[in-house]
């Protein structure tokens, strides 16, 4: 019994140990967050994250760990954009880091697949990806109903199809480059195979 509890000791001891060791969790400041987000961000993203312009998206309830990866590439040109490289090369890590917890506690609203014609093949893509060319489903990194999984992969539901079109295209063509999985799977894809899976996403909640 004492051989026991002495292990039980030290275990609890060790085990203190590498907690006290463990790096602390960042300090975020929502209130900054807010106050940058408004700055800096808001005319093209809307006041509470939800854009209203297709071509920009909609960053409410993101992941924050990925939306400070995306800021951070956007400062270093990591990821190539002009306008969002002259945004974001004025903030500080720190700054990144308020905007994305804040952003997260915005409620995302939304959105609705337009095209009837071919949500069919876009569900089908999603969920099932492109055999033949061996095209994984979507639905395997970005989970079935578009939440993503946070830390890994961005939530996608309700995102503007506009903005899905361009950002698959773009790492498609060679344009984004900060992902080489997302060229692997987008190089296979066609145009009106894109603009499909991007529309079925729109209406995923």
């Amino acid at each position: 019994m004492k051989s026991l509890a002495v292990l039980l000791t030290a275990t609890l001891l060790a085990a203190t140990a590498s907690a006290a060791d463990a790096p602390a969790a960042p300090k975020v400041d929502l209130a900054k967050g807010s106050a940058s987000f408004a700055a800096v961000c808001a005319a093209c993203h809307g006041a509470d994250g939800n854009s209203s312009v297709p071509t920009q998206p909609t960053l409410a309830e993101q992941h924050p760990e990925y939306l400070v990866k995306q800021l951070l590439e956007f400062k270093s040109g990591v990821r190539k954009d002009p306008v969002m490289q002259g945004f974001a090369s004025t903030l500080s890590e720190a700054d990144a880091r308020n905007i994305a917890y804040w952003l997260a506690t915005q409620k995302a609203k939304p959105g609705f697949a337009k095209n009837k014609d071919t949500v069919l093949l876009g569900e089908r893509i999603y969920r099932g990806g492109i055999q033949d060319r061996r095209v994984p489903a979507c639905a395997g990194c970005h989970s079935p109903n578009g939440a993503g999984i946070p830390a890994q992969y961005p939530r996608l539901a309700g995102q503007l199809s506009d903005y899905t079109v361009k950002q698959l295209t773009s790492f498609r063509d060679g344009g984004r480059t900060n992902n080489a999985p997302m060229h692997d799977v987008s190089a296979k894809m066609n145009d009106r195979e894109i603009k499909a899976v991007a529309d079925y996403i729109a209406g995923l909640r």
